[in-house]
């Protein structure tokens, strides 16, 4: 018995490519041979890998789109809660304003002429916008004067000279607050020619702010806590 010789394997695989290229069904025989189920199943995989990412990135959007709703309640609760805050705080210093103003500057015959609850008599505005056609202040001054959380016109005890108390009501006074207040204090006196007096109110001030109104000529006026229930 005639034993043919063994190819070596270039060419026995140049033979396997050149049978299989001659024939297509035997290329997915030979497919299912080599290759295991394992492989076998490897696109169908991917393409459920494929469809996982595609769900995957929508979630991701939801969830952003979520947590882009809850940053805005969050903001929006936190507004809510500072309005509050000062709602309550003006509120309370309405109450109190003139208590306060009669036993912390020695005022009388107090007038509230303007809170964020109160717009000023006419008489008042049209004192404002003739000092700004003037020129006795700015646009900016005439501004400031507006935004005042509370103007009062009163008189002083000792010698019932007119007075001006432009005050800037804050839940703990800052800065911010002072330089506020001062500013108003400085347009009144400019549009009425009297006296004015800038005061910054709230329940509480840090040591450095309560140094800074005092060089700044600015009365804290300190508004009582409520009571706890």
């Amino acid at each position: 018995m005639k034993v043919e010789k063994a190819l070596d394997p270039t060419s026995l695989v140049a033979r396997m490519v050149a049978e299989l290229q001659a024939n297509p069904e035997a290329q997915q025989m030979l497919l299912r041979v080599l290759l295991t189920n394992e492989f076998l199943g490897v696109p169908a995989r991917l393409d459920r890998i494929e469809k996982d990412v595609a769900e995957l990135k929508g979630d991701v959007a939801t969830l952003k789109t979520d947590m882009v709703e809850v940053k805005t309640s969050v903001t929006k609760l936190t507004n809510d809660v500072a309005y509050l805050k000062g709602s309550d705080l003006e509120h309370r210093l309405l109450r109190k304003i003139r208590a306060l103003l009669s036993q912390e500057l020695d005022l009388k015959g107090l007038d509230v002429v303007q809170t964020p609850l109160q717009w000023p008599e006419r008489e008042f505005f049209k004192a404002v916008d003739e000092a700004v056609a003037g020129g006795r202040i700015v646009a900016a001054e005439g501004s400031r004067i507006d935004e005042t959380d509370f103007i009062i016109r009163a008189q002083r005890k000792t010698d019932r000279v007119p007075v001006w108390v432009a005050i800037e009501a804050s839940h703990t006074v800052h800065d911010n607050d002072i330089d506020r207040a001062r500013a108003s204090a400085d347009a009144l006196r400019a549009v009425f020619g009297a006296e004015a007096v800038a005061v910054a109110a709230g329940y509480g001030i840090n040591r450095a702010d309560a140094e800074r109104a005092e060089a700044a000529g600015v009365e804290y006026l300190k508004v009582p806590l409520p009571q706890a229930a």
